[in-house]
């Protein structure tokens, strides 16, 4: 039996559905009320192609002009994903902290921006500099007594909140408080993207604090199963419950667009509705304005919708369409027409002639016989001038590979293929599963020629107006206590009001020398005034190396000599005995972590004035040591305060334990 010849067929086509929609959104909120024209869904995929995915606390090495710098992600806190970045050079490290919180949340870890010591440059801002915030369980309960007073008295509260950020913290506590005190007030989530949003973040448990985790490992029970939130793509469902008492958190926070502003217009006017505000708007937005002090009373805003064209309008856009194709086409056709005379315009002397001979051209060749039988040329309706050299055509190889059985399946080109298939494909959706999200679906591209219809109207603000602090950053007093632990040789703050950059540079001039708040656009030179050198050990010096492994690390103390060798350091054993040294006891240990170890080993500890008191005579204290020297990054010591006594050479021996002595 002969094997089955091989050939190409095409491959079935399919929708993608694990990115975009590859059309322009005609249901987003942007689009439904301008003709939005900045970028496109093929923007945004061409930018995620360039996003390199890091895991937390994973070492990036960056190639070509980065050689040598190490980028290490950090948690930040304040959002799902959210990064304090590391970034080492030449051992020196540049931390860029923008939008860290320092609490622990229902489904965030705290920031881990304190167990950073001593870099070359820290980058933070002063956003929260001049705020401080209550205890989070005191805010949490202000915020659902405020929401249940308003639904007491038969009224509405609308939270304007972004799509997938600060809004998961919300309904975390929403649905918590919601079910341990029985309230049957609903709540929706409204957004394009809610149900596609809530169903992708159940997967993003192991980015969430430890509870969510431990919850999910233990009970299977998965945080975002929401039981009292209900989640809607589209305003029809609100309008159905009419003046009936409701929470409802939709996008966007600005209310300048999206059906969080449609939902304002209807509420503003009742005065037992309340508008409350989880963080603050951005300057020149109508949430800005409603947050100022005194709130206005009355403000313009501007309805937008689109229609679709009728009549003379249809017509004129149907012939614009016609005109612009022509153009297209007629441009396709002259860019042709002038590769072909960039063709025949070439230097005829870098070629040889081609003769052309009828008789011999029906010869057989080896040349092509995959294809069978003789191949001719034939010239009809052209008679080249005898000045010319004689004609040449384009030429495309096949350079496919064939074996007995026909053309060699090249399976990466049939793939390619494929995915153009599906692209043709995606405006055919009939006969795919039902798996596909209504809001996904809204997505899809609307051909239908339309236009914007916009009116100006006077809202008066009669609701309530309250703003809580929900953004998850930390406050002044934190804030403070970080840089100071941090305890950076430079500090740049930026993204920040005046006043608070201000205030805080104030604050951190008098423990340092070099704190800087650039301008929009001002450049600063935080170059560091160490010198770095490269060097090479040498065989002879590293066969005499007695390494010692910390964690994922290698450490060992070195005595060599630098030589110079073609331009280049190298370490070589030294050409003597070198001086006797005292031990170096490295390691980085918490007071915290000391004190557990020290109970576990039968010591009575309790913490006093900053110290470890350890039973009624030895004292352990950390301190840190600056050095004199210009730009040296100083260095942390314990202290042993008592008398020689048992206990004292005890908890010395426990404590060196803890280190690795090199």
């Amino acid at each position: 039996m002969l094997p089955a010849r091989r050939r190409r067929f095409p491959l079935p086509p399919r929708l993608r559905m694990d990115r975009p929609l590859r059309h322009l959104p005609a249901g987003t909120p942007r689009q439904k009320v301008s003709d939005f024209d900045l970028f496109t869904l093929d923007d945004i995929d061409a930018a995620f192609k360039n996003v390199v995915t890091l895991k937390y606390f994973q070492n990036y090495l960056l190639n070509d002009k980065g050689e040598g710098i190490v980028i290490i992600p950090h948690v930040a806190g304040h959002s799902l994903g959210g990064t304090v970045w590391k970034i080492t050079k030449d051992g020196e490290d540049i931390v860029y902290a923008v939008d860290f919180n320092h609490r622990k949340e229902r489904h965030l870890k705290a920031t881990v921006l304190g167990s950073v010591v001593r870099p070359a440059v820290l980058i933070t801002d002063a956003y929260n500099a001049l705020n401080n915030q209550c205890y989070k369980k005191t805010q949490d309960e202000d915020f659902i007594d405020s929401l249940v007073n308003v639904l007491v008295s038969n009224g509405s509260v609308l939270l304007p909140v972004d799509t997938a950020g600060r809004v998961l913290e919300l309904l975390l506590i929403l649905d918590k408080y919601w079910s341990e005190r029985d309230l049957v007030y609903p709540i929706y989530f409204l957004t394009n993207v809610s149900t596609s949003t809530i169903d992708y973040v159940k997967s993003l448990l192991e980015w969430m604090s430890d509870e969510i985790r431990k919850s999910f490992e233990e009970n299977r029970e998965n945080a975002f199963f929401l039981k009292k939130v209900t989640l809607i793509i589209n305003k029809e469902e609100l309008d159905k419950l009419g003046d009936a008492p409701k929470v409802v958190l939709a996008s966007m926070a600005s209310l300048e667009v999206g059906f969080s502003h449609d939902i304002f217009v209807d509420m503003a006017n009742e005065a037992g509705n309340l508008v409350l505000f989880t963080e603050k708007g951005q300057l020149g937005t109508l949430a800005h304005m409603l947050q100022m002090d005194p709130p206005p009373r009355a403000v313009k805003v501007t309805m937008s919708n689109r229609i679709p064209l009728v009549g003379d309008e249809l017509k004129a856009f149907e012939e614009e369409q016609v005109r612009i194709k022509k153009e297209e086409m007629l441009k396709a056709r002259l860019v042709r027409e002038g590769g072909m005379k960039d063709f025949h315009g070439l230097n005829a002397k870098a070629f040889d002639p081609v003769v052309i001979d009828a008789s011999s051209s029906r010869k057989s060749s080896n040349a092509g016989s995959h294809l069978g039988g003789n191949m001719d040329i034939l010239i009809h309706g052209f008679v080249p001038p005898p000045t010319s050299v004689a004609p040449r055509f384009l030429l495309f190889e096949n350079t496919a590979e064939w074996d007995d059985f026909g053309e060699i399946i090249n399976t990466d080109e049939m793939m390619k293929r494929g995915e153009i298939d599906n692209t043709l494909m995606l405006g055919s959706i009939e006969g795919l599963d039902a798996k596909i999200d209504e809001d996904l679906a809204c997505l899809l591209h609307d051909s239908t020629p339309s236009k914007i219809i916009s009116n100006e109207m006077t809202v008066h603000v009669k609701c309530s107006l309250i703003y809580m602090d929900f953004e998850g950053r930390s406050d002044a007093r934190s804030i403070k206590s970080v840089i100071a632990h941090v305890a950076p040789r430079k500090l740049v703050l930026v993204h920040g009001s005046t006043e608070a950059t201000e205030h805080l540079k104030i604050h951190c001039a008098e423990n340092s020398k070099h704190v800087y708040a650039p301008k929009i656009e001002e450049t600063i030179d935080v170059t560091s005034d160490i010198s770095f050198y490269k060097v090479q050990l040498s065989e002879n010096l590293t066969s005499h190396i007695m390494p010692r492994k910390i964690g994922e690390l290698e450490i060992a103390w070195l005595d060599a000599e630098v030589e110079k060798e073609d331009e280049n350091l190298i370490l070589n054993p030294p050409s003597s005995t070198p001086p006797p040294r005292r031990p170096v006891l490295v390691g980085d240990l918490k007071l915290a972590d000391l004190k557990q170890f020290l109970e576990y080993n039968g010591l009575q500890v309790e913490f006093a004035d900053g110290a470890l008191r350890c039973g009624e005579y030895i004292t352990l204290r950390k301190i840190i040591v600056d050095s004199s020297q210009k730009g040296s990054a100083g260095s942390q010591q314990i202290v042993i305060e008592g008398p020689l006594c048992e206990d004292y050479y005890k908890i010395r021996k426990l404590l060196y334990s803890q280190f690795y002595m090199l």
